[in-house]
């Protein structure tokens, strides 16, 4: 499968964005899908998943009450949902998926998110 991720930009501190990541190539029934993050000097960091099948989601502990993921299985699409965006929020935003339940094994390109003071 490809993963390409979309709806990066520029939003002031307070602010909305959401980002999406589509899944190609063929549906989509692997395990689950999550959303990573990697801050200019940084280490990628685990930001939210979603289970594919039930629809259970996970988050750090960062983002809790603030972000929200939630997929779309017709449009085979993801969604991150950022709500209260805060600077430390800046980061290229990165989807991957876990097809067998052990690791992300595909990732996407990710989308650059800006969030300004």
């Amino acid at each position: 499968v490809q993963l390409q991720a979309s709806g990066g930009g520029l939003v002031q501190a307070g602010g909305s964005l959401r980002i999406s990541c589509l899944v190609s190539g063929r549906t989509f029934r692997g395990y689950r899908m999550g959303w990573f993050r990697q801050a200019p000097g940084k280490e990628r960091e685990f930001v939210a998943a979603i289970r594919w099948s039930s629809g259970s989601t996970y988050y750090a502990d960062s983002v809790k009450d603030r972000f929200t993921v939630s997929r779309d299985n017709a449009k085979n699409t993801v969604y991150l949902e950022m709500n209260s965006l805060k600077p430390e929020d800046t980061a290229v935003y990165y989807c991957a998926a876990d097809h067998n339940g052990l690791w992300y094994d595909s990732w996407g390109q990710g989308t650059l998110v800006t969030v300004s003071s």
